[in-house]
């Protein structure tokens, strides 16, 4: 049995215990020698010859799976799966696993705290402190401000949860939305043209498809409140960065978080010399607690899959 893993919170030299089972279970355990999502040969040579594959945000496409014909299974570290072909894998008979709602809380409290960031400009008041600035400057309050929030997953509603717990009144657009969730949590639905005409924070918690890419466009920018904030903790590519930059220097947008990219890691970028930009590495879910319930979980559907037994967590059955 030869498993392939590649999150880069998964290496050789980590204490984890679900790590340790996975060693005990597997003949052979290959690991991502380069730190960074792979694709392409480089993933392709990896796998060679796997069994089972415990995967972070490779793009795992159609092209690579083809020269794949040992793999059984495909054990997402997380929740998302746009970069895996589910069609390709299942037309192979790959089973494609994820973690759902192990990183939920990480994630929401990574944009709450880029909120914050934003709203007070911490980082860049850090910045000129620590070199010997002694910058005036007025931020915003968070308290009594409207935040909307796009996607009423389970991001989305642990987000509202602690929104609701510093008095900002929530308003959520998601095409599955559950209204008698929202009339108990007190989270007011409307559409995303309303969400964004009255929102003074919109923070997003979408999947990356078809209908979502670059969803949050010059238009939408431009129907949203002047001097709004906006934050992406879920996937690149939702929204256009170069629309944004654009609404950043025009004062349109008031602030920018990203924990995720168009391209990642992002090489070169014009938001990169913004002091109203705040941003970070893809990091939403890498918390201990997280990192440890994501481990555990994909660990868990992978020797599942692999055993032949039942596993609730499949989603290209």
């Amino acid at each position: 049995m030869k498993i392939l893993i590649t999150p880069t919170s998964m290496t050789p030299d980590k204490d984890i215990p679900a790590l340790k089972r996975l060693k005990d279970f597997a003949d052979e355990i290959v690991f991502n020698p380069t730190g960074k999502p792979l694709e392409g040969d480089q993933l392709t040579e990896l796998l060679s010859g796997c069994d089972g594959y415990l995967a972070g945000v490779d793009y795992i496409t159609k092209e690579v799976l083809k020269k794949c014909p040992t793999l059984r299974c495909i054990s997402r570290y997380g929740s998302g799966f746009d970069r895996v072909d589910l069609d390709a894998a299942k037309a192979q008979g790959i089973a494609v696993a994820t973690t759902p709602g192990t990183n939920s809380q990480a994630v929401a409290e990574l944009a709450l705290g880029m909120m914050f960031c934003l709203a007070r400009q911490i980082p860049y008041l850090h910045k000129e402190t620590a070199e010997g600035r002694w910058v005036r400057s007025n931020g915003t309050q968070l308290y009594g401000k409207t935040i909307g929030i796009v996607g009423l997953g389970a991001i989305g509603k642990r987000l509202a949860k602690m929104c609701s717990g510093i008095s900002m009144r929530i308003l959520a657009y998601d095409p599955f939305i559950n209204e008698e969730y929202c009339r108990t949590e007190d989270i007011e639905s409307c559409t995303l043209t309303e969400l964004l005409n009255r929102s003074d924070f919109v923070s997003l918690h979408l999947p990356l498809n078809s209908s979502t890419r670059h969803i949050i466009d010059a238009d939408a920018i431009s129907s949203m409140k002047k001097g709004a904030f906006l934050i992406n903790a879920s996937r690149g590519g939702i929204v256009d960065e170069e629309a944004a930059y654009a609404a950043l220097l025009s004062g349109q947008l008031g602030g920018l978080g990203l924990d995720a990219f168009e391209q990642e890691p992002p090489e070169v970028s014009p938001l990169f010399g913004l002091n109203n930009v705040v941003l970070t590495p893809h990091t939403g879910a890498h918390t201990a607690e997280a990192t440890a319930a994501m481990a555990d979980m994909a660990v868990d559907n992978l020797i599942a899959v692999l055993s032949g037994n039942e596993c609730s967590y499949v989603i290209n059955r």
